[in-house]
């Protein structure tokens, strides 16, 4: 009996090894479909209704973007598709598009006027290698981009199905997504009033769900919507989504409490000099690891509709709360 019992446990972690492996092979193609991808796309010579590409713009736009990041989000738009059997290329156009918005995000976030970083991804960052008034272009450049690459029939050839994509990207980067968390964040520094109200655990929900929580979300929504899923799927992965970037978001208020800058690739412990609202300085760095286990359990969960073809997609969930980087 308790040679059998020892052989099931056993198979369960050999079955677990099996799926993480699965899970890096599988962002590791993902990452290089999507710089290739986003390398095509951000070519020199210029498509229909453009002008021309000024190499300057394009090159930071290139640096910005190109040669560095895990894809995360791109990976969560191509796996949800494929649960509904998605062309792949299409799911890859949907997450470029998305990782445009992210990288136009962190060449604003850094500039000095917000939060003054010199280091991303391990190199300098977008106005330190160019300037300000070039990095500003280039996120507002990715930004727009991003649209553009939503809008061709090469991501969907139903056209209410592009935009549908484009609505849902525009909702979760602008007023009341990740641009409105960003805001609720600089106000929860004090950069407009000597004394702002104390954040409470639920306005520090709020404020990260967007800023940093609608992105992810996202990339499971358009994988439901190039998959023209049904309400209760929509559902699933839209629970999973939300989970995932509130998992995200406690992992890398962490990683800033206790990362290593070298291996993190940007300075740390910059939460706590800037004040920031984080559920770390809210709840504490142990009950935060709790809640980041429960939301790990909480996304996986979301997905059991799904059965095992969501196995890689809830090893994303554990991906996302133990990574060091």
């Amino acid at each position: 009996m308790a040679r059998a019992e020892s052989a099931k446990i056993d198979d369960v972690v050999n079955e677990n090894i099996d799926i993480e492996a699965a899970f890096a092979d599988r962002l590791g193609a993902v990452a290089h479909e999507t710089e290739a991808l986003l390398d095509r796309l951000l070519a020199p010579e210029p498509v229909e209704g453009e002008r021309a590409r000024p190499a300057r713009l394009l090159e930071a736009m290139r640096y910005t973007s190109l040669g560095g990041g895990k894809r995360l989000r791109p990976f969560l738009a191509v796996e949800s598709a494929a649960l509904f059997g998605v062309a792949r290329q299409s799911a890859l156009m949907a997450g470029a598009a998305l990782e445009c918005v992210h990288c136009y995000s962190l060449a604003h976030d850094d500039l000095p006027a917000m939060d003054n970083d010199d280091l991303r991804r391990g190199r300098p960052t977008a106005h330190k290698a160019f300037d300000e008034a070039t990095a500003i272009l280039a996120g507002d450049g990715l930004l727009t981009f991003a649209f553009d690459i939503l809008a061709r029939p090469e991501t969907h050839a139903d056209a209410e199905v592009r935009l549908k994509l484009v609505s849902a990207l525009a909702r979760a980067a602008g007023l009341g997504g990740m641009v409105g968390g960003q805001m609720l964040d600089l106000a929860a520094e004090g950069r407009f009033e000597a004394a702002p109200a104390k954040l409470g655990e639920t306005d520090v929900k709020t404020l990260q769900a967007m800023k940093t929580g609608a992105l992810l979300r996202f990339g499971c929504q358009a994988g439901a919507i190039l998959g023209k899923a049904t309400p209760s799927q929509w559902t699933a992965l839209d629970r999973y989504g939300a989970a995932l970037g509130e998992a995200f978001q406690i992992a890398d208020d962490l990683l800033d409490l206790e990362g290593d800058p070298a291996t993190v690739g940007k300075a740390t412990g910059k939460d706590a000099a800037a004040h920031k609202a984080t559920l770390v300085s809210v709840l504490g760095p142990e009950a935060a690891r709790r809640r980041l286990d429960s939301l790990v359990a909480e996304a996986q969960a979301a997905l059991d509709g799904f059965g095992r073809d969501a196995d890689v997609l809830k090893a994303a969930a554990r991906f996302v709360a133990t990574r060091s980087a």
